[in-house]
């Protein structure tokens, strides 16, 4: 005894083919079930949400001065070149924080109406970020 189904009448029928509509390459056809983003942007949320950044320390008077004196004695030797490095806060322009870096290179100007350290290879420091200088 054969069971009867819905759809036998057509199950064993050739497969249609349009005459009027081409085609769709197998490329396309694979491409329609391809994963998503439904949320466009969101992965790149979520990596700048978890980038670290550092708070910005703060100065004793003691380290203030420090860094006063030295700047005045780099701005003595200005004509000579000196070479400095300096550790200073870099605000980060995307979040709260920032990070500290270390930049090593001939000093050009050290300008005190502007409160900037400025070298010789286009770097601008505020007298204010600097953490320290060797």
């Amino acid at each position: 005894m054969e069971i009867s189904h819905q759809y036998d009448d057509i199950i064993d029928l050739p497969h249609h083919v349009s005459e009027r509509h081409p085609q769709m390459p197998m490329i396309d056809r694979a491409a329609q079930f391809s994963p998503f983003a439904a949320l466009t942007g969101y992965d790149a949320a979520i990596v700048e949400t978890a980038r670290l950044t550092d708070e910005k320390r703060e100065l004793s008077e003691e380290q203030k001065q420090e860094i006063n004196r030295q700047l005045n004695a780099l701005q003595a030797r200005i004509k000579t070149d000196p070479t400095v490095t300096a550790v200073y806060f870099e605000a980060d322009g995307r979040k709260a924080g920032g990070a500290y870096r270390t930049v090593t290179g001939s000093a050009k100007k050290v300008d005190a109406y502007l409160g900037v350290l400025e070298l010789t290879d286009g770097t601008s420091i505020p007298f204010d970020d600097i953490l320290s200088l060797y």
